[in-house]
């Protein structure tokens, strides 16, 4: 294997998120290096307004491929964990170091998570964590990995290497003055942002199936619509979106080119799936999209 296949397998597989998420997109790296390549310099913004693990993001960013990334998150636990690790990552360190990995410290945790106060980041974005590294797939409002029995294949601890995880905190903590951490409404951050010359924004938010079980702030149908409202009036402007691959898009999404991709699929059941690349009319694909409609 040459140097160059090398580097570009373990670019591929750069995973610097400590959180798991159900369809998480750190996978799309070397497709959305490619696109901020060819469309943006290298100081270039890179956007996530509905952002859960970021796994693309911190990715582009430790590889150099951008100057500064955004990271938002409606929901107040996610934002508290993304604040936490940005502005106390030693603080964070040290509740990780300490973790015991038991169903009653998973109780605990549970309802730290359900009754902090938001504004408690550390806390919070702690109790997060632990239940996103403890939990079936993830998933914040599931049961913890080998059932509370602890009679599965699987238990609680089995996603919880603290090594791993501590060196993924050390890296994001010497990025953190390159990491801008919101908890806005996604809508507002792509209006935000659109406006900035060298921002490079990727909408990935809550699909149309099963979105209800996987996420906590899930979409409506109105919402969906706002979405598509507020990207396709700006069309003009550098975005990509991915959905999953189900009609509503073609028809919200109709003007704007789209291409379908296969992604490798964890909550529940490891699966792979079809979804959809949508993209604005200013960027330019460099490459062939045979599948791209």
């Amino acid at each position: 294997m040459s140097a160059a296949t090398r580097a570009s397998r373990d670019l591929r597989r750069l995973s610097i998120s400590p959180l798991r998420y159900p369809g998480g997109k750190g996978s799309l790296f070397s497709r959305l290096r490619t696109l901020i390549r060819a469309n943006r310099p290298s100081n270039a913004v890179y956007v996530e307004p509905y952002a859960g693990g970021a796994g693309a993001a911190l990715a582009l960013l430790a590889s150099g491929e951008v100057k500064r990334i955004v990271i938002n998150d409606l929901d107040p636990a996610v934002f508290a964990f993304w604040r936490a690790v940005t502005a106390e990552p030693k603080g964070f360190a040290e509740l990780l170091k300490q973790a015991v990995l038991t169903v009653d410290e998973w109780e605990r945790q549970k309802d730290i998570y359900l009754t902090a106060d938001r504004h408690n980041y550390l806390e919070l974005g702690f109790a997060t964590f632990y239940l996103n590294r403890t939990n079936r797939s993830g998933v914040l409002n599931g049961g913890p990995i080998g059932g509370k029995d602890q009679t599965g294949n699987y238990k609680i601890d089995a996603r919880f290497n603290k090594e791993t995880l501590l060196e993924r905190l050390r890296i994001i903590s010497l990025y953190a003055r390159h990491i801008v951490v919101k908890n806005s409404d996604g809508i507002d951050v792509i209006k935000e942002y659109c406006e900035e010359p060298n921002s490079f924004i990727y909408a990935d938010p809550p699909y149309f199936e099963k979105a209800g079980s996987l996420y906590l702030n899930s979409f409506d149908e109105a919402a969906h619509t706002l979405l598509a409202d507020c990207l396709n009036e700006r069309a003009d402007r550098m975005w990509v979106l991915t959905y999953d691959n189900v009609p509503n898009v073609g028809q919200l999404y109709g003007d704007r080119r789209r291409e379908v991709f296969a992604l490798n699929y964890s909550a529940h059941r490891v699966m792979k799936a079809n979804e959809v690349m949508v993209y604005s009319d200013l960027v330019e694909l460099v490459e062939v999209q045979p599948g791209l409609f």
